[in-house]
Order: structure tokens, then C-alpha cells, then sequence
């Protein structure tokens, strides 16, 4: 099977995820379970073959991946699909793991994102951090974010990707799209720039650093609305890991900085439901006054009772969403749990 096969095959079966590794079969990601597309083990000069089959796809140079060990990219193939792309070697051997992009950009009702999440598209300035695990849907729920700000208001709106993943057209907003390593050195560098570039709204794919971090922070201090994600769940653990990046000494200085700038934490996280399939499960803490007090007072570990019980805020939890699924018949009693920050609670309001 050439890699132009396995990509047009899988994509139409609908996978979100597309596994080259030596010593098992071609495998695909859908409904968050993994399936072999035949028994046939694929040896190291064939994952060779379709490793370097995608690069030849995407029109680049395979030399980064053979000096450095892992590369990152995206491409596109005309008619089929969108591609995220990240080759590694293991065991001496090349590998990828492919995830699939559509090129419609998502619709939000379809996802499952709440009113209220998008909602956050008509604030001006600040810090909005999407965040939950690694596939777990943070990128997508920022395009649709970014696509109705680009659909409602006139704005520039710069995004920092690496790799670039949905592809937005121009429509009432100017959108810059910069990929990291190809377009620009690094989210550093990109960050740096964009400050001079009258952005009114800068995504930021991924907060990695305190360098990042803290450039996000000015930039949202200085009259810019600023995106990004973290790899974190829940919003107290979100604010904990920020100011956890940065040296004892500047911790202080960071808490109070974070709590003038940040507008909103999403959590989300992807929970198997009963017909096989998956459903987004939110949770949203808006900043209130009372938040900014707990944040520079350094009572985090407070927050999350507050997001519990601030419902007439339009805040909810995990929980209350995880609850809301269920009693839908969405998801099992057990996955709901599962997921739950606080299982016993939830048990009981089950």
C-alpha cells in the first residue's frame, strides 16, 4: 500500500489518527480506539518507504528528521484531506504518526462547545487559556473561536502554529497564519514580532516556556486579546502551572500579573459515550473579581469550589458537565466517573 492509499483510505473511514511504526500493522485512531487496517506487520524499509512518501506529499526535505531524530509539519492534499504531521525514529527505525484535519472548519454546535465558551470571542483584551490532555480537542475548539471572531468583528488576528492547522479565508478580520520553523524561528521570535504587527487578537498554539508565557502576559497586558493552550485540566491546576514555570523570586510578581490579565480557562477532555463514539465534556471558570483575589492571595486550591457553585456567573465544572452527559444517556455512570475530578461527589449526584 503507498502512503497516498493509506491516507485516502483511512481519512474516508473517518480517523482522527493515522500510526506508521515498525513491527505492527498500518493503524488507525477512530472513536478514540485503534484498528489495524490488515494483519500484514510493517517492516523497517517499509516504514522508510512511507515515511519518506509523505515528505515527498508535502514538498520537503526529509534531511531535519535523519539529523535530529523528530519533525513536525503540516500539508495538504487537494480534494482529501489536511495532515498534521510528526516523524520520529524508534528502535532505529523511522515512524509518523499522522492526525487528520478536515478542511472545513469545525462547527461548534457539532463539537458540543457550550454557549458560553463562545461567548469568549467577544472579549477585547486578556489572557483565554484552552486546556485538557493531548488530543482532546483544544485546537479545534480555538479555530471555532477565531472563526466567528473572523466571521462577526474587523480585527487582525495573528496565529502562531507549529504545525498550522485549520486554514481560515479572510472575512470581516485580517488573518496572518505563521507556521513555526517555517515561517518564522519560534514561538519566541513570532511572539516578539507580532507586537508589532497590529494584532488585535494573537493565538498562541502553545504556552511551553516561561519566555512565552510571559510574553503572552504582556501582550495581553498591553491591550491585546491572547489565546493558547496548555496541557493541563482544570483551572486551578492551569494557574498553579503557570506560576510554577517561573523562579521562586518571581513567582509574586507572576501571580499578580496573571490575575490583572487572565479572562477565562477551558478545560475540556474527550469521554467515550455508549454508541462508541466520543463527547466533549467542558468546564469554564470566568474571572471574577473573587478569582483574582484567590489568585494573587494564593488561594488557588479555592477555586475550584467557587467554579462549583458560581453557576448564575455562567461558570460550571467538569463535573456538572460530565453529569449533564450522562443523565443525556450520552456516557456510562463509569466513564463519567472516570473523568471526574471528584468521583465520590459525582456518585452521589448520580
Amino acid at each position: 500500500m503507498t502512503i497516498y492509499e493509506f491516507l485516502e483510505r483511512t481519512t474516508k473511514e473517518g480517523a482522527s489518527d493515522l500510526f506508521i511504526v515498525a513491527g505492527r500493522p498500518l493503524s488507525f485512531k477512530k472513536d478514540g480506539k485503534i484498528r489495524q487496517l490488515d494483519q500484514e506487520r510493517v517492516m523497517p524499509d517499509q516504514c522508510e518507504a512511507l515515511v519518506s512518501g509523505i515528505y515527498s506529499l508535502a514538498h520537503r526535505s526529509i534531511d531535519r528528521l535523519h539529523e535530529t531524530g523528530d519533525d513536525d509539519f503540516s500539508f495538504a492534499i487537494p480534494g482529501l484531506s489536511r495532515y498534521r504531521v510528526s516523524t520520529y525514529m524508534q528502535r532505529g527505525s523511522l515512524s509518523a504518526v499522522i492526525r487528520v484535519i478536515t478542511f472545513d472548519l469545525p462547527d461548534a454546535r457539532l463539537m458540543g462547545i457550550p454557549d458560553q465558551v463562545m461567548d469568549l470571542s467577544g472579549l477585547k483584551k486578556g489572557l483565554v487559556l484552552v486546556t485538557g490532555p493531548a488530543g482532546s480537542g483544544k485546537s479545534t475548539t480555538l479555530a471555532c473561536i477565531i472563526d466567528r471572531i473572523n466571521r462577526t468583528q474587523e480585527k487582525h488576528i495573528i496565529t502562531l502554529e507549529d504545525p498550522l492547522e485549520y486554514l481560515h479565508r479572510h472575512q470581516n478580520s485580517i488573518i496572518s497564519q505563521r507556521e513555526i520553523n517555517s515561517d518564522t524561528e519560534s514561538y519566541v521570535v513570532a511572539l516578539r514580532a507580532a507586537l508589532r504587527q497590529s494584532p488585535d487578537v494573537i493565538l498562541l498554539g502553545e504556552m511551553r516556556d516561561f519566555e512565552t508565557i510571559s510574553i503572552a502576559m504582556t501582550a495581553a497586558e498591553t491591550g491585546h486579546l491572547v489565546l493558547s493552550t496548555l496541557h493541563t485540566l482544570g483551572a486551578a491546576n492551569t494557574i498553579d502551572r503557570i506560576i510554577d514555570v517561573f523562579p521562586p523570586t518571581q513567582q509574586r510578581q507572576i501571580a499578580i500579573q496573571l490575575a490583572s490579565v487572565l479572562q477565562a480557562v477551558v478545560s475540556q477532555q474527550l469521554v467515550p459515550t455508549v454508541n462508541g463514539s466520543v463527547a466533549a465534556a467542558f468546564e469554564l471558570m470566568t474571572v471574577t473579581t473573587a478569582v483574582r483575589n484567590m489568585i494573587r492571595e494564593n488561594k488557588i486550591h479555592q477555586i475550584d469550589g467557587l467554579i462549583a457553585s458560581s453557576a448564575a456567573s455562567g461558570m460550571f465544572s467538569m463535573d456538572s458537565s460530565l453529569q449533564s452527559l450522562c443523565k443525556a444517556g450520552r456516557i456510562s455512570r463509569e466513564e463519567a466517573l472516570a473523568h471526574s475530578s471528584n468521583p465520590d461527589m459525582l456518585a452521589r449526584k448520580l
